[in-house]
């Protein structure tokens, strides 16, 4: 099966599938020319963002196609849903290192049951062949001058995150488990498909005054909103949100998981204590205060006596260790 006829069996279908639902969204061409056309409406900014995966690094040699389809989208919405963005296309460009049917049948699956979910078209891309690298650009769009940031927390402003944290990140050790106990499958469902916080990014336009995905765990993803912001920070270790299952396996190391590991895809915000106290109880209830925004530099941790974790940052590419 050549390039063309690859595109043609397994993406073009899914474009066209998903093209009715954006129907004034401002995509007006897709699949099957030399560009896409994405026309912003008027007194909307254009937000886009580009992630790379790679097999080995991002995901485990051998994964799941169908599980890897949703993963690579979504991580690539999570950016969108962290500027409070709505979702308008994507572009994907695939490296392959066979034109294997099945695991094309099974990818393909993934990336358009995610692309319905969030609602986001695939817009064009390209093939080639080579170790298995996917990379996803996404297009979004906000009103003018909405868009969330990392550089605008300020003294004071409460630290919260959304969901869950460290479910992901703890799961990697049953990846290739074959009957998971019912704790181990619960965080691998975290793992295998997250989902982009797209709706509560939207409400926090006008109640966030910083926010960031986290993708590299807690740690170091709220270090870039204060570097970015130019302040500091103290959060509190026994305030962050645990599911039942990671405390069951992880015991007292569960909070460093949470602070650390990677693939939550969940939000850090700041706000403004005053914008908390008005905000509804239904938008409160998404989001714990796990933390304050303080002047001095730096981020500091509170932990309780048997809290097991590690004050280095989480996951960096270039790390030497």
């Amino acid at each position: 099966m050549g390039e063309f006829e690859l595109i043609r069996r397994y993406f073009a279908p899914m474009a066209k599938a998903t093209k009715p639902a954006l129907d004034g969204s401002g995509l007006l061409l897709g699949v099957g020319d030399d560009c896409a056309i994405q026309r912003v409406p008027a007194n909307q900014d254009l937000v886009f963002s580009v992630d790379t995966l790679v097999e080995g690094v991002h995901f485990p040699l051998g994964y799941c196609p169908r599980f890897l389809g949703w993963r690579a989208l979504a991580v690539a919405v999570s950016d969108l849903a962290a500027m409070g963005a709505q979702p308008v296309c994507f572009t994907l460009a695939l490296t392959l290192p066979a034109a294997d049917e099945a695991w094309l049948e099974g990818f393909a699956a993934g990336l358009a049951e995610a692309g319905q979910q969030f609602g986001i078209v695939l817009a064009g891309g390209d093939t080639t062949r080579g170790p298995l690298t996917l990379s996803l650009q996404v297009h979004g769009t906000v009103p003018q001058g909405q868009a969330l940031r990392r550089d605008g927390a300020r003294e004071g402003d409460l630290v919260c995150v959304s969901g869950q944290l460290g479910d992901a990140g703890a799961a990697l050790e049953f990846l290739y488990d074959t009957a998971p106990a019912t704790d181990a499958a619960s965080l691998l469902q975290r793992y295998h498909c997250p989902q982009p916080r797209l709706e509560l990014g939207i409400a926090l336009r006008s109640m966030a005054s910083a926010a960031i995905d986290i993708s590299d765990g807690l740690h170091a993803d709220l270090l870039h909103i204060l570097r970015a912001s130019g302040v500091g920070a103290t959060i509190d270790l026994a305030a962050l949100p645990l599911s039942p299952a990671l405390r069951r396996i992880k015991g007292g190391a569960a909070a460093g998981f949470a602070l650390q590991s990677g693939d939550d895809y969940e939000l850090c915000v700041t706000v403004p204590e005053q914008r908390w106290a008005a905000a509804s109880r239904e938008l409160q209830q998404q989001l714990t205060v796990i933390g304050q925004v303080q002047q001095e530099p730096g981020l500091r941790l509170n932990a309780d006596a048997g809290m097991v974790y590690s004050q280095r940052p989480g996951f960096d590419h270039f790390s030497i260790t």
